[in-house]
């Protein structure tokens, strides 16, 4: 399989070339897969780079539950889709579990848990509150856990409960101010249907969802994006049917018929995404979508993931950037010479971070002051 063929794949299927424009976040995300979620901007990016889509009307469709960021895959946050909300709960249960598991061995009973939980939902009857509103209502139902806890990352028993009730859809938590690129919520109550089924029957329909994403893609890869053990997640494709490559990587076999016959587009296609676009983060190969690994800036072919948001051109990661808030502008730069489109995408999402989300951070810690390192490293890089 030629390499820029099934980069051009990979980006077709993930909405990059132009096919998804103007249609609503949920069917983005529907058809291209969950938007990684660590208080940054990725959801935006995601959402902006495949179909034009406005800060405004991103948060309208959170408002609205078209689109939520909810404990998922791995127990990590993603924004999902509403047709997906059921089974990225499900798929996050296992995960969500863990804390209590920690919590036990300092003392923590399943029955101080299910009292903390029922707490909880009484004080939210009275309306949406912040952890400190929370913390108040319920008095003693929350407690300290000293030294011990500290150690395991525990302070006190709130956030088991709050951890347990949003996994099972019975509380969400609601962003302060109403942007997806920050780390202030409330809580509200919810209520909202679990979904009724087995492990593996889960984590099957989450397989079919990843292949339909990012196919082909190898079964370490969704291993990995699922959180599953080896046995786990081969029990999970295994119902699909897939076909593979010669390198093992698997796809559906209408996709394999499809993609004997794709062709890259001739056109530059650029798109400047999030480091955790879903390009990237679905099977955190980035390695896959570069032409020479050894000679990039920063060190990009040795390291797990990407140092700085990406640069990537029909499938290929061509180059780095970072937002300077100082400047309001890009700092940017690529492993070759880049075409003049390069220049014209820097400018669209220069203009679209500018005028409607003031920043570009990758994560809740990213701040203009730890990124200035970034950005003279970016900027000396490109002369």
């Amino acid at each position: 399989m030629d390499a820029n063929a099934l980069r051009a794949w990979w980006a077709h299927k993930q909405g990059l070339d132009g096919t998804l424009q103007g249609d609503p976040p949920a069917a983005v995300l529907e058809r291209t897969g969950w938007a990684r979620s660590v208080a940054g901007v990725n959801p935006y990016l995601t959402l902006f780079a495949r179909a034009g889509t406005s800060r405004e009307a991103v948060d309208k469709a959170v408002v609205n539950l078209e689109i939520h960021e909810l404990p998922s895959a791995r127990g990590c946050t993603y924004v999902l889709p509403h047709s997906d909300f059921a089974l990225g709960l499900r798929c996050g249960r296992d995960a969500a579990e863990m804390p209590l598991k920690v919590a036990a061995k300092l003392g923590v009973t399943e029955k101080e848990i299910d009292k903390l939980c029922a707490a909880i939902l009484q004080a939210l009857k009275k309306g949406t509150m912040d952890p400190d509103g929370i913390r108040e209502a319920i008095g003693g139902a929350s407690r300290s856990l000293g030294p011990e806890g500290v150690k395991k990352g525990m302070t006190t028993t709130l956030p088991l409960g709050l951890g347990k009730l949003q996994v099972t859809g019975a509380i969400r938590r609601v962003p302060v101010n109403g942007r997806l690129d920050q780390q202030r919520y409330k809580y509200t109550l919810w209520n909202f249907p679990a979904l009724q089924i087995d492990d593996a029957e889960a984590f099957a329909q989450l397989a079919r969802r990843f292949y339909q994403w990012i196919g082909p893609a190898k079964l370490s890869e969704f291993q990995w994006f699922s959180g599953l053990g080896v046995k786990a997640a081969q029990n999970a494709v295994a119902p699909l049917g897939l076909a593979s490559l010669d390198d093992g990587a698997l796809l559906f076999p209408e996709d394999l018929e499809a993609l004997r016959s794709f062709q890259a587009p001739k056109q530059p296609q650029v798109s400047l995404l999030a480091s955790i676009d879903g390009l990237i983060h679905h099977r955190r190969n980035h390695l896959s979508l570069l032409d020479k690994p050894a000679n990039l800036h920063a060190n990009v072919g040795a390291i797990a993931d990407l140092p700085s948001h990406a640069i990537t051109d029909r499938g290929r990661l061509i180059g780095l950037w970072e937002y300077d808030t100082a400047t309001e502008s890009i700092a940017w730069v690529t492993f070759e010479k880049a075409a003049k489109e390069v220049a014209e995408a820097v400018k669209v999402t220069e203009s679209y971070i500018k005028a409607q989300l003031g920043d570009a951070r990758s994560f809740s810690l990213d701040s203009p002051k730890s990124r200035v390192p970034r950005l003279t490293a970016l900027r000396a890089a490109a002369g």
